[in-house]
């Protein structure tokens, strides 16, 4: 017999069980959110105008956070647009960035791929035409979106199944009716 007051051991795996729920829920819909804004952001940029630009400066950067750490390499790029009759730079190769690396053969390959004084197509984002890319985010995240809600519905299914117990064990101890 159970001192009142006290919880029932299966209730306090129940409870556990539904924390573990909250958890799996909490963390699948921040992810799934961080994902979704993703998508949202590289879907919105296929609204942007393409034009030539012009490359100005690419270069390899390089960086040493610390003494003990290796030195880390970025591509760098700098390049010049016009649209409607207005003339402006970018250094924006991405919105994600200069991605940092211990291999320089990968920026130095970038560098290969976009000379000063070539032109390519850059993007340019029509609400705001000083802000302009040479690579559309992917969209990826928004096709991966499955994963995350996989944890949403984990969640809810491990809350479901501890409630149930519980229920079904206090019914058959005569507490609930």
């Amino acid at each position: 017999m159970v001192e009142k007051g006290l919880c029932h051991p299966v209730r306090a795996g129940s409870l556990y069980l539904v924390f573990i729920g909250l958890c799996l829920c909490a963390a699948g819909a921040v992810f799934t959110l961080l994902m979704w804004r993703s998508y949202d952001r590289a879907a919105g940029q296929r609204d942007w105008r393409e034009v030539r630009c012009t490359i100005l400066d690419s270069r390899v950067d390089e960086r040493q956070i610390g003494s003990d750490v290796k030195v880390e390499y970025a591509f760098s790029i700098t390049y010049g647009y016009s649209l409607d009759g207005r003339a402006y730079t970018s250094d924006r190769f991405s919105l994600r960035g200069a991605s940092w690396s211990s291999s320089i053969e990968r920026s130095q390959r970038m560098v290969k791929k976009f000379p000063v004084g070539a032109t390519k197509p850059c993007y340019v984002d029509p609400g705001e035409p000083s802000s302009s890319v040479l690579k559309l985010d992917s969209k990826a995240p928004g096709y991966s979106l499955w994963f995350p809600l996989i944890f949403i519905v984990g969640g809810v299914g491990v809350m479901i199944g501890a409630v149930r117990t519980d229920l079904r064990v206090r019914r058959s101890s005569g507490k609930v009716g």
